[in-house]
């Protein structure tokens, strides 16, 4: 995918009215500090547009890229943040839950998760919970480079099992700092979520 031009049009917090969006939508999910404001800054080839953050919890809204006018870019709420409430998480929660069950265009959701470290039980909640909701997420195994090549596959192993992820769900290994795994995950949203109703629906 060639990145022409990205645009932050909408952003909705915990009152908003979802936006009623022309182009597909991708969602990505994951934990504080998994690492998902860079990946979706090296997804647009942008280095800091999705603002990265050390502070756990730091996207507190539902963020909308448009990417070329033919994609959104979707960036949820991290979850399993220590310093903020009960009552607030419960808000998020709510939040995205109502995005994933009345999107009319959300075509695909990722999960991000640590490589380094076997899926925590909020980990392995989200993951239920969005099949719960409707949809198969595919896996996104962040911070790549801070393991050896070869422990890859053994780490992969250990999250396939972790979240006991349904057959054939990919798994895709992402560094930040190479961009390693970023073709693959494009090649993933052009196939299952760019295509044509039509198609997806021959496959299935």
């Amino acid at each position: 995918m060639v990145i022409k031009n990205v645009n932050l049009e909408t952003v909705c917090g915990i009152t908003s009215t979802l936006p009623e969006n022309q182009h597909p939508e991708v969602a990505f999910s994951g934990k504080s500090n998994v690492g998902k404001s860079s990946l979706i800054n090296g997804l647009m080839n942008r280095k800091a547009y999705a603002r990265v953050s050390q502070q756990p919890g730091k996207t507190q809204t539902i963020n909308y890229y448009n990417v070329n006018d033919e994609i959104y870019i979707v960036d949820l709420p991290g979850y399993g943040f220590a310093n903020v409430s009960q009552a607030v998480k419960a808000k998020w929660g709510k939040m995205i839950e109502n995005y994933l069950r009345k999107s009319r265009q959300l075509r695909m959701v990722f999960l991000l998760v640590d490589i380094r470290h076997e899926p925590s039980a909020n980990d392995k909640h989200m993951y239920s919970w969005i099949i719960e909701n409707g949809f198969y997420p595919a896996i996104i195994a962040t911070k790549l480079d801070k393991i050896k090549r070869s422990q890859v596959q053994k780490q992969l192993k250990l999250i396939r099992e972790g979240l006991n992820v349904a057959e054939g769900t990919p798994i895709v290994p992402y560094s930040a700092v190479t961009k390693q795994g970023r073709d693959e995950i494009w090649e993933l949203i052009e196939t299952y979520a760019m295509a044509p109703e039509e198609t997806l629906n021959e496959d299935e």
